[in-house]
């Protein structure tokens, strides 16, 4: 039956802060009688290989290409999710790499900011968190990276209050670093013939704010998200109606460290999904 499809378009791999490897992802996926799912690793398709398509296809899983690009929008970080299959181009691959060097500029003025106020975390702090479940090349390292060593070292109890109180847009050590407009990202996923979705749409809370993102070519908005109460979701589902954007959802699944968030938990059905894949 149609009904039963359900695909998770938002989860987390080794490749950038989650915890599973993307075999392990797709393995769940298939326990949870999940269709489809996209591993949408931060500034990174590292994850997407030909053995996983492989696995892929043997376990009978749509897996659809797809990325979290971080961009600025005066001065708050803003999240777009990409998907298309034609993302896995050099011109994009290419385009990413010079997202994570920017990504890397910003990891080094965050901990120079921590070190200043007597927080000290050096860079080998975040290869041995980013390493501690497995040792994958290509692995985005970033701001929950450093919250995590920021608990570990004893300077926070969680990563809640490490981005509260320093890492997040407000935070005493928050630090920009990523240079591109939400327009130039969305302009570099339309290139690639793919599908920008603006992503957790709900983090923003000022009406100007989202009412100016909203004015951006965006091809839709994730609506469904994590476990988000249904009269949020229902906001934003009306919204992506009237604005006749795709209605988009994911589980933002990050394995061990998140274990309160299960892999589809927040999903979108079929028509929906093969509207992106195909």
């Amino acid at each position: 039956m149609e009904n039963d499809f359900r695909a998770d378009l938002h989860c987390h791999s080794l490749y950038s802060d989650g915890t599973d490897s993307p075999e392990k992802i797709l393995l769940i996926a298939k326990d949870l009688k999940l269709s489809g799912i996209s591993i949408t690793d931060h500034d990174t398709l590292n994850a997407y290989t030909k053995d996983l398509q492989k696995l892929a296809e043997e376990l009978e899983i749509y897996l659809l290409p797809g990325v979290e690009i971080s961009s600025t929008f005066v001065g708050k970080t803003v999240h777009i999710l990409a998907y298309g299959k034609k993302l896995l181009c050099d011109s994009f691959r290419y385009f990413l790499k010079d997202v994570q060097a920017a990504r890397e500029d910003r990891n080094k003025e965050i901990l120079k900011k921590l070190n200043q106020i007597g927080l000290e975390i050096c860079e080998n702090d975040l290869l041995e968190i980013s390493q501690k479940y497995a040792d994958y090349k290509g692995k985005t390292i970033g701001r929950p990276h450093i919250a995590q060593t920021m608990v570990e070292k004893g300077y926070v109890r969680n990563l809640q209050e490490a981005f509260d109180k320093y890492l997040g847009d407000d935070g005493k050590c928050f630090a920009g670093g990523v240079k591109y407009h939400p327009k130039d990202i969305i302009d570099k996923v339309h290139e690639a013939s793919s599908y920008a979705i603006l992503a957790h749409p709900h983090f923003y809370k000022r009406k100007n704010f989202i009412d100016a993102l909203l004015s951006m070519p965006f091809d839709g908005i994730e609506c469904y998200y994590s476990k988000l109460p249904s009269f949020y979701e229902k906001k934003w589902v009306n919204i992506a109606s009237q604005k006749n954007k795709i209605i988009s959802g994911g589980s933002d699944y990050h394995g061990s460290v998140k274990p309160h968030i299960t892999l589809g938990c927040s999903w979108v059905n079929k028509e929906t999904f093969f509207r992106l894949y195909e």
